[in-house]
């Protein structure tokens, strides 16, 4: 019985990657031809006979960043940053999202990328990578002024988020630790619910000139 789901696992992980690796082809011809208006993008099966939303289907806005993030920052510049000073990033994680993240890690889980084995689950459809949700704290670190670099982070999740759902991640910085070194409480969350939160703590170096 043991050898019989080792064998099903197996071909649905090598259909996983089969997928994956023609989504990243596509990708890749997307690239070459974006310059055409017409380009169709990519697009994939939800297994409910519904299809994705197309990976190059994008468009910036007036600042450069797609249309749908949005961004708040308390702090103007790298020298007053202090106590109770904020940063939060919004945006959707589209299934768009997570087959590039799992095309760039490898975390070809089919809980995050096939729909109807994830159904069988306890979380009943597919959820998004962890990994990818946590990077949206770094993405809101990231418009802290200055260069921003880790120093460490920790975080526990307490809910699952599904694709096509928007969240926001809020960092306030709760202690200066000298150094340009700071600690930072940090949540990503959907509608008020609490997906994932810790802390982190970052550098500020003077951006080059």
């Amino acid at each position: 019985m043991s050898t019989d789901w080792r064998r099903r696992g197996t071909a649905l992980e090598r259909a996983v990657a089969s997928r994956l690796v023609a989504v990243g082809r596509a990708l890749l011809a997307s690239a070459s031809s974006a310059d055409s208006e017409n380009s169709p993008g990519v697009s994939a099966d939800t297994g409910d006979g519904e299809p994705r939303q197309p990976v190059a289907d994008g468009g910036l806005g007036p600042d450069g960043e797609p249309p749908d993030w949005e961004t708040e920052v308390t702090a103007e510049t790298r020298e007053t940053v202090g106590v109770g000073d904020r940063v939060s990033f919004s945006k959707e994680f589209a299934d768009a999202d997570i087959e590039r993240f799992a095309l760039a890690t490898g975390d070809t889980n089919p809980l995050h990328l096939e729909e109807r084995y994830a159904a069988d689950t306890r979380f009943g459809g597919r959820i998004v990578h962890g990994g990818l949700v946590a990077s949206l704290v770094s993405a809101a670190l990231a418009r802290l002024p200055g260069v921003v670099i880790y120093l460490s982070q920790e975080f526990e999740f307490r809910e699952p988020l599904r694709p096509g759902e928007r969240v926001t991640a809020d960092c306030e910085v709760v202690e200066v630790l000298g150094g340009d070194r700071y600690r930072l409480e940090t949540v990503v969350s959907r509608d008020g619910t609490t997906i994932l939160d810790g802390e982190t703590v970052v550098m500020l170096d003077e951006a080059p000139r």
